[in-house]
């Protein structure tokens, strides 16, 4: 039980640093956190930690033999063991030490790292998208750049919401557009395809989405991506105009991408 305290540091920090490889350098995991840009920091994070725990335990290692041949000189000097001043452990057992393990207790901080390493947890979902306040700084109307030419026309949720609310060349009149996202329900029986934006990583996850009508709404957090049109309603950059409204054509069922989340 001593070797297994003493060897704890070392252990919980390859595990963590196992725990970010794993999610980071030998799968696409990572991008249900974090922007993709951001992988080669946790590569080199992850290695770190490792090599770091694998130095921590080299070093508890020599120590504990180092430690381990100082007993033996100890044990070896009878004098030591025949003046104990009528005290049966005396100082002949003051190289016994326990080493800096800590308490017992602190092996459940490998846990998280254990949970991380064998159950990573799921991209943000519709609950995320659902808690977030309708809270949304007024950007300005203004006019957006042509879309390219072609229908269907691919679009981020972001760019569509932007588009429908604030584009005053209604640059998405008469065109089919093609949206890819996870399912909402409103509360009075509408249903969104919602996606989550991020800037860096998903603690700073806000929502866009847009309301599909004409078509039978999938389970919660079902990928879709719905074929239609841009539905106005409401004035430009008015409460009204949010959330836009598209009319499905087609919604059909995807698997969810590699990288769950827009770009904000």
């Amino acid at each position: 039980m001593a070797a297994v305290r003493r060897y704890g540091p070392a252990v919980l920090l390859a595990l963590v640093g196992a725990a970010i490889l794993r999610v980071s350098l030998f799968s696409e995991l990572y991008l249900r956190y974090v922007q993709a840009g951001l992988r080669p920091y946790l590569v080199v994070s992850g290695a770190a930690l490792v090599l770091l725990g694998a130095a921590v335990a080299v070093v508890t290692n020599r120590a504990g033999e180092e430690h381990g041949d100082g007993d033996g000189d100890d044990h070896g000097d009878g004098d030591d063991h025949g003046d104990t001043d009528g005290h049966g452990n005396g100082d002949g057992h003051a190289g016994h030490g326990h080493g800096p393990g800590g308490p017992r207790v602190a092996w459940f901080l490998t846990l998280p790292a254990l949970a991380l390493l064998l159950f990573p947890p799921p991209a943000l979902g519709s609950y995320s998208a659902e808690r977030e306040a309708a809270q949304r700084a007024a950007r300005g109307v203004g006019t957006f750049p042509a879309l390219p030419s072609g229908n269907p026309v691919d679009l981020t949720l972001g760019e569509f919401g932007s588009r429908a609310v604030y584009d005053s060349g209604r640059s998405l009149k008469g065109r089919t557009v093609r949206l890819t996202g996870f399912v909402t329900r409103g509360g009075d029986g509408t249903w969104y395809v919602t996606r989550l934006l991020v800037s860096c990583c998903a603690a700073d996850a806000t929502s866009a989405k847009a309301e599909v009508r004409g078509a039978q709404a999938p389970p919660v957090d079902t990928w879709v991506t719905v074929t239609g049109t841009w539905h106005p309603e409401g004035g430009l950059g008015s409460d009204a105009a949010w959330p836009p409204v598209v009319d499905a054509r087609s919604v059909r069922q995807v698997p969810q991408p590699d990288s769950p989340y827009e770009k904000r």
